[in-house]
């Protein structure tokens, strides 16, 4: 079975990955599948498991960890933890696709780093810090405390963009759309 590519899209909370990843996996022609990750986190009132995360308890994901059942994870923020489960890729690469990805930035480069040739990461650059509030603001999902956690997250995610493959500046979403769709519809012909 020849596995399929690996498409990673990574930004800080607010940056409008989520919105790009939806936009293409709206696109049948591309065969993409989303890879749900699995979290600690409690889920969001919208949220449902196993369809926007795998949401297990921190002593399941430790007992993950040390059985090496994950491509790549992180504690996020203290107690947080976030990971891609190796067996949802395989799952993924199973069915024919290409497997796209909606991940913090430090999972977005573990994942290039241990798949090279198969990954097109990119980085998600929003206008500003400033607009990135707003935007998590808009949300009305979280406390002021997690939003400024957030946004000093930002800073140092902000630092890491030279590091990705591409840089897709969100300054207009449907701009940022149909160049995402364009990338990933040239490295997946490649």
């Amino acid at each position: 079975m020849k596995n399929g590519k690996l498409l990673v899209f990574s930004a800080p909370s607010g940056s409008g990955k989520t919105t790009i990843v939806k936009h293409l996996l709206a696109h049948p022609e591309l065969n993409l599948a989303f890879s749900v990750s699995a979290a600690t986190r409690d889920a969001r009132a919208d949220e449902v498991h196993g369809e926007h995360y795998h949401f297990i308890s921190l002593d399941d994901f430790k007992k993950h960890i040390k059985a090496d059942d994950f491509i790549e994870w992180e504690e996020v923020y203290r107690d947080n933890f976030y990971g891609t489960l190796k067996s949802e890729v395989e799952r993924l690469w199973a069915q024919g696709k290409n497997v796209i990805f909606d991940i913090d930035v430090a999972g977005g480069l573990r994942i290039k780093s241990k798949f090279p040739n198969e990954t097109l990461a990119v980085f998600v650059k929003p206008p500003s810090i400033d607009e990135l509030k707003i935007r998590l603001k808009k949300r009305s999902t979280e406390s002021e405390d997690k939003i400024n956690m957030r946004i000093a997250k930002a800073s140092v995610e902000l630092a890491t963009a030279p590091q990705f493959d591409t840089i897709i500046k969100n300054y207009d979403l449907d701009t940022a759309k149909a160049e995402a769709y364009e990338l990933v519809k040239q490295f997946l012909a490649d």
